[in-house]
């Protein structure tokens, strides 16, 4: 199995940046602009005119942790997104880890990349900016 791993400071309390990482609204501040709350209470992420949907179930979640269940997706499926926040005084490490590959292809390294511009743009939603979604009207996404 392979992981994807990724560590970034952001100068906001947990508390903040929780919110962005736990719902379907946060997501869509920094991840992707078409992205829904099911009423079974999955949060479905749409990509390129929705050629590809990622839909993802809360496993659990706690003031420093939030865990995902990745429900379909080729090479996602399967798969676990886990966001850790440890405060530290006015900032916050995000530790991320998307786990459970089953190998390391072309398409691992792609999203590997794709994660790491993420996490800056969640930081910047985090301290107060305001990013658009990396995959929106205006984005990755046309």
């Amino acid at each position: 199995m392979a992981d994807i791993k990724h560590s970034i400071v952001i100068s906001a309390p947990q508390e903040q940046i929780r919110p962005l990482v736990a719902s379907a609204a946060g997501l869509a501040k920094w991840w992707a602009a078409d992205t829904t709350q099911t009423p079974d209470g999955a949060v479905e992420l749409g990509f390129f005119n929705k050629s590809t949907v990622y839909r993802l179930r809360s496993e659990s979640q706690s003031d420093h942790e939030v865990r995902w269940l990745c429900e379909t997706g080729d090479e996602w499926n399967g798969t676990r997104i886990e966001f850790e926040l440890l405060e530290n005084g006015e900032t916050t490490t995000l530790r991320f880890k998307h786990k459970g590959w089953s190998s390391e292809t072309d398409y691992f390294t792609l999203c590997n990349t794709t994660w790491g511009t993420l996490m800056y743009r969640l930081k910047a939603a985090a301290e107060g900016r305001s990013p658009l979604p990396l995959f929106s009207e205006r984005g990755l996404n046309d």
